[in-house]
């Protein structure tokens, strides 16, 4: 699996599983869990998940998964707004590792802007890593001012990522934050890369995969796999739908694909207001 490396110098893989809806209804936690296994073994071993998802039950469902093999996991959480004061911020913390059983978080994330000062979070953060509870930690749904403003912070310079949505049907962040954050070394980290299935049918994508044998789906997030500082999370409880993700590392994109694209799914012509789902 091909890596990026944070500002820290770790690695991070470009491609994992993302759980969203997950942990939400006990008769589908099986299958859940032997979709993360699934996956795991095709070798997407970065799992994101967040206290938000299930209430915690998607972390308990990561849980299940990873168990007897946490050592090949990437794993990544999130935390609410409400929780991110400095005392919050570590409660947060203890409680997702417990539901996790784990005892490090790879990378922690502020899931969304609030009214805590950043400063603050950003020190609770810092002691979270100095502790060794996470080796890295970042932020989700922030814009390029929201990105400035953290990393004038003490500690903001650490920042690992910006888990933002991010597809060939939203493409705002290009205008401004996808190049600030390469410019900066900033990892990208593409969350809904699939647009909740939007792509599956779609008859420009059909016709560029029609050459590959591949399927609208592979097109799109070959698209996602093969930018420059962008990592992709897409979410499957699905065995065919997360090998056909998987196998999606292995097309190589022309030129031409990506100009047909560009004309399929136009890049922004000016700023736009930060998608969030």
């Amino acid at each position: 699996m091909k890596t990026l490396s944070l500002p820290s110098g770790r690695k991070i893989p470009i491609l994992g599983q993302g759980t969203w809806r997950m942990g939400e209804k006990a008769s589908q936690q099986q299958t859940e869990i032997e979709a993360l296994r699934f996956g795991i073994d095709l070798g997407m071993t970065l799992i994101d998940t967040a206290e938000m998802y299930g209430e915690g039950g998607a972390e308990k469902i990561v849980a299940k998964a990873i168990a007897g093999c946490r050592d090949r996991i990437y794993l990544v959480s999130k935390f609410y707004p409400h929780n991110a004061s400095y005392q919050g911020v570590l409660r947060a913390c203890d409680r997702s590792l417990s539901r996790l059983e784990t005892d490090y978080l790879d990378l922690y994330l502020l899931h969304w802007r609030g009214s805590t000062p950043l400063s603050e979070t950003l020190e609770a953060l810092q002691y979270l890593q100095q502790s060794g509870k996470i080796l890295d930690y970042g932020v989700s749904n922030f814009d390029t001012d929201d990105m400035e403003e953290a990393l004038a912070l003490a500690g903001g310079s650490a920042l690992a990522t910006d888990q933002v949505l991010y597809n060939l049907m939203r493409r705002g962040i290009e205008w401004d934050l996808l190049p600030w954050c390469r410019q900066r070394k900033i990892p990208i980290m593409a969350y809904c890369p699939l647009e909740q299935g939007a792509f599956v049918r779609h008859s420009g994508l059909q016709a560029i995969a029609t050459k590959y044998n591949a399927t609208p789906t592979q097109i799109a997030l070959s698209w996602l796999l093969h930018q420059d500082n962008v990592i992709s999370i897409p979410k499957s409880s699905n065995r065919d739908r997360l090998l056909e993700n998987y196998s999606a590392l292995e097309l190589q994109l022309t030129p031409a694909d990506i100009q047909q694209l560009d004309r399929i799914f136009p890049p922004p012509k000016r700023k736009q207001t930060l998608a969030i789902r």
